[in-house]
């Protein structure tokens, strides 16, 4: 793994690991990759006779080694195993400006027989190099692993942190992949024995880690709190496009069951949801159920339970986690519906009227709720008018935010708002961005689905309360109009 940035010169690896630790590196050879690495050992890569561990070394990081690039000098580079020379990474940059130049810039590019693939986070470029026919799926699920637990360590990942933790950050490339092998990538387990002060590696010396040996690797032993719960979070985030004549072209939900587990020992977990939801590919008739598609587990929850009798059964990570997510494709009613119109006096001044109801159960109260109507980028002297909320001109953005704290259903309310217009000659080049909606309904699921049940079960026998949450917010909310 490489990191560029604006530094004149690279920051070299720290030594290699001391002797403590080769016990904990052989250990984990011998055991299946933590996390979501699990699913993929159980895909053939090929459709061939290798054993598929190797070909995941092979074809995760073969011959590559991973780069975080600046557009300048690389940060920090780790090969993994030498097969691919270390200068080939002064390749990456020239080429990829030269693409931008030519407007073929693509995820993956070449240089003779070295092949790169990167993402981008911030100011950062994380590069892999290659000079086989790697798996690229792979690959990607790796760098953007990479991101996601150097976030959890430094909280920013940026040129700055990855300078002032480079030991660490080396560390962290050792554990995640050792020759090839993908590792440990669970960032709370990482955290046991990689700490950003170094201390907690002096543990190995006599005792390997427990999460890295242990069958339930996501979860440590002996964890004690005085008071055993569970906070269950069921979000749902709905996209809905709406055409400039009132028509939904485009409609889905994504949610995701959240977990914040605060229990004592190992405890096993067993979550019930509501009949109306029908999992894809079950053969069962749909009617008035909800299916459920893309469904994602956590490693902690056993597959071969779910797919028997479809119960959640898991054994939880400690603290936050997400248990589940999924999509529902559906034709979703928009839960607020915007109505606009726009009047033009004299090429001089312009007039809009936005009128927005709420088309869910008058019980449910929506917070929060972000009206963003976009206006000419020449307006001037805003004046407003709402019969609700606060409206403010944001010329930066050339929109005008109608806000409202607390939204009933079944509600209208309207906002007018008086520009000058001193040119109207570029109104047709600058087109209509559509007006954007962001709100967040408490107590409500858009899809009807609940949490039946939570069976908390284990062997001291201890009472522990489960609390359940629901949330319905706005995803990529957008209506078309005239405006």
């Amino acid at each position: 793994v490489c990191v560029s940035g604006s530094a004149g010169h690279s920051l070299q690896p720290p030594a290699q690991p001391q002797q403590q630790r080769h016990e904990v590196m052989r250990s984990r050879h011998q055991t299946v990759a933590s996390g979501w690495w699990q699913q993929l050992h159980r895909c053939s890569l090929h459709g061939c006779g290798v054993c598929i561990t190797r070909q995941l070394s092979d074809h995760l990081s073969s011959d590559n080694h991973v780069v975080f690039f600046l557009p300048a000098q690389v940060l920090i580079c780790r090969n993994y195993k030498g097969d691919v020379d270390m200068a080939e990474i002064d390749h990456f940059m020239p080429l990829l400006m030269q693409h931008e130049e030519e407007g073929l810039v693509c995820p993956v590019m070449s240089h003779g027989k070295v092949h790169f693939m990167w993402i981008k986070h911030s100011n950062l470029y994380l590069v892999a190099t290659t000079n086989k026919n790697s798996n690229a799926s792979l690959v990607y699920s790796f760098l953007y692993k990479l991101v996601e637990v150097f976030t959890e360590y430094f909280k920013e990942l940026e040129e700055e942190s990855i300078q002032d933790n480079f030991v660490v950050v080396y560390e962290l490339l050792d554990e995640l992949m050792d020759f090839g092998f993908p590792q440990t990538t669970d960032s709370k387990i990482l955290q046991e024995y990689i700490t950003q002060e170094g201390t907690k590696l002096e543990v190995a010396k006599s005792k390997v880690p427990t999460t890295v040996t242990n069958a339930v690797s996501w979860r440590s032993e002996g964890i004690k709190y005085k008071k055993n719960e569970v906070f269950i979070d069921v979000i749902e985030s709905i996209n809905v496009l709406v055409n400039a004549n009132g028509s939904v072209m485009s409609s889905d939900i994504v949610g995701s069951i959240k977990l914040k587990t605060m229990l004592s020992g190992m405890p096993e977990l067993r979550l019930g949801l509501n009949d109306r939801v029908l999992f894809a590919l079950t053969g069962r008739d749909k009617g008035k159920t909800v299916v459920m598609e893309d469904v994602k587990f956590h490693q902690c929850v056993r597959l071969s339970r779910f797919d028997s009798d479809r119960t959640i059964s898991f054994i939880p990570p400690d603290g936050e986690s997400e248990l589940m997510s999924y999509r529902i494709n559906t034709h979703v009613k928009p839960l607020i519906w915007i109505e606009s119109v726009i009047e033009k006096f004299s090429h001089s001044r312009v007039e809009i009227m936005v009128k927005a109801k709420g088309q869910f159960k008058k019980q449910s109260v929506a917070n929060n709720v972000e009206v963003r109507v976009p206006v000419p980028s020449d307006a001037d002297s805003p004046k407003f008018k709402t019969s609700t909320g606060n409206a403010k001109y944001v010329p930066e953005k050339n929109m005008v935010v109608w806000t409202i704290k607390s939204f009933p259903g079944g509600k209208e309310f309207l906002m007018r708002a008086h520009f000058g217009l001193p040119s109207v000659e570029n109104e047709e080049l600058e087109g209509k961005p559509p007006i954007t909606v962001k709100f967040e309904i408490p107590y409500f699921t858009v899809s009807g689905i609940q949490v039946r049940y939570m069976k908390i079960i284990e062997k001291s026998g201890y009472q522990a309360l489960p609390w359940v949450r629901y949330i319905t917010q706005s995803g990529d909310y957008q209506l078309r109009t005239n405006v």
